[in-house]
């Protein structure tokens, strides 16, 4: 190693690792593989350790979970570890009672919720940092867990009957197997 590359290393010290780092991860399922190891591991912060630690803070959760957490980490390469609550996607694919949401947003309908459901996850996401620090109203807050169901393809609506939803249900379900199917028909024959 040359004079110059010796003097370079103590003057272009390693940067300090300190810092937060903001993702979502499934409540019971952090693990040292992609995407959460090397945006851990880049921060030198111990991964197995910390996936014990996240998995062990949110084993009161359902599994699987979505939670958008934050971690902040401190020059000793320590760090703390905060979630919010799940995702308004989760919350409006669960209150609509499905796995995915639409493929062609505007030009399909993924599934329906009401007014009252928007209120009750308006109220539970009212509580993360993120809307109190902006101090949004319950209208505001409102106004952009319809924008997500919209992005989504969740209708809104006033009222909904059960018995029309649950038929609305299977149909949708039955439309998605048959483009998957055609899908892969059309698959098989780009190959031959």
């Amino acid at each position: 190693m040359s004079k110059l590359t010796k003097v370079a290393k103590k003057v272009f010290k390693r940067p300090d690792p300190g810092g937060t780092i903001n993702t979502i991860i499934r409540a019971g399922q952090a693990s040292p593989g992609p995407p959460l190891g090397p945006i851990i591991g880049q921060h030198g912060l111990p991964i197995a350790q910390f996936c014990r630690d996240f998995n062990e803070k949110t084993k009161d959760f359902k599994e699987g979970v979505p939670l958008p957490t934050f971690i902040n980490i401190k020059p000793d390469r320590t760090y703390d570890i905060r979630f919010n609550k799940p995702t308004i996607s989760y919350f409006l694919k669960t209150a609509a009672g499905i796995k995915k949401g639409a493929k062609r947003t505007g030009q399909e309908k993924a599934g329906m919720i009401t007014l009252k459901h928007v209120y009750e996850i308006a109220l539970v996401k009212g509580q993360d940092e993120g809307f109190q620090v902006r101090d949004m109203s319950m209208e505001r807050i409102c106004r952009s867990i319809l924008g997500s169901a919209r992005s989504i393809g969740i209708q809104v609506v006033r009222e909904l009957d059960a018995d029309d939803y649950g038929r609305f249900l299977k149909e949708r379900e039955e439309n998605l197997r048959l483009e998957e199917a055609a899908a892969a028909a059309e698959k098989d024959a780009s190959k031959i």
